[in-house]
């Protein structure tokens, strides 16, 4: 399997001097639930470094906590779920799915759901993954898109195919099993016309027309939030990118990252450091 050429990465978007507010890049991200919190706050963290905006979007509860954030973290605009589509519309990327929830039930999609307050107003948060990525997807099938957790777990796979190669999925190996089955990346990434970032030790990252690996991993990668922090990583990179070198350089600098951490202080950082690292490492990298 061919491995990533680091020299693709002078191929990436370089916010230009001269830029105005807005041109480097916005982003939705679309995540969080009752149950977790942290999730899309890490995505929102490392998003901000890197695009002019971010627009955010929880439950409520997920809502208020990153507007209490905001009286020292001052990045980003958090928007109700049920007002995000002129958000989208304005955004160049979107990311749904970090810290959102899954169900085990079925029945409940025989159901048809018309509007985001119809979603919003669901009990079951694993139902709200299914409808809002599902109404989501439909109403904006020209966007760049990034499905992640449980908003992935949720899903049709047979959505992708309005998308028209605009996707990257980022599962680690257990998901992809629960929604693909026993199915190999690379037949279901030219099944589905989409790009995956198979998580692992190794990480895979897999197109229709081809397929590279990254390597790298250590056991401080395997704390719970730097899949997150790599999700939106890879959606803010996705705003002014081509969707393979996003999705793989995303994965190379994560990987990277997460290496000179563990030469600074072993296994013993987290996912915030993480976040806090990967500016670090991509200054470096591209020689800014």
């Amino acid at each position: 399997m061919t491995q990533f050429n680091p020299d693709d990465l002078k191929q990436l978007y370089i916010p230009p001097m001269d830029s105005h507010k807005g041109q480097n890049g916005k982003v939705t991200i679309i995540g969080g639930s009752h149950l977790f919190h942290a999730a899309s706050i890490w995505a929102l963290t490392i998003a901000s470094k890197i695009v002019d905006m971010v627009f955010y979007s929880s439950v409520v509860e997920n809502n208020h906590i990153v507007e209490e954030l905001k009286k020292e973290f001052r990045n980003g605009i958090v928007v109700p779920r049920i007002e995000i589509e002129n958000y989208i519309a304005e955004s160049d990327a979107v990311l749904i799915g970090p810290g959102m929830t899954r169900s085990e039930k079925t029945a409940f999609k025989e159901v048809t759901m018309h509007t985001l307050e119809e979603i919003d107003s669901l009990e079951d948060e694993g139902e709200q993954s299914y409808y809002l990525t599902k109404y989501l997807l439909e109403k904006f099938p020209k966007k760049k898109w990034v499905i992640d957790a449980g908003a992935l777990q949720m899903m049709d796979p047979e959505w992708l195919l309005q998308l028209d190669g605009n996707v990257i999925l980022t599962p680690h190996p257990m998901e992809f099993e629960r929604v693909f089955g026993k199915e190999d990346v690379s037949t279901v990434a030219k099944k589905y016309n989409c790009i995956i970032l198979l998580k692992g030790k190794r990480d895979i990252i897999c197109s229709s027309e081809k397929t590279i690996e990254i390597s790298g991993g250590n056991a401080g990668m395997t704390k719970g939030g730097t899949g997150d922090v790599l999700a939106g990583l890879v959606a803010a990179l996705s705003c002014n990118n081509d969707l393979f070198l996003a999705a793989s350089a995303g994965s190379y600098f994560n990987k990277k990252a997460g290496k000179a951490l563990f030469e600074k202080v072993g296994y013993y950082f987290n996912a915030s450091d993480l976040a806090q690292e990967i500016p670090v490492v991509m200054k470096e990298l591209l020689g800014l």
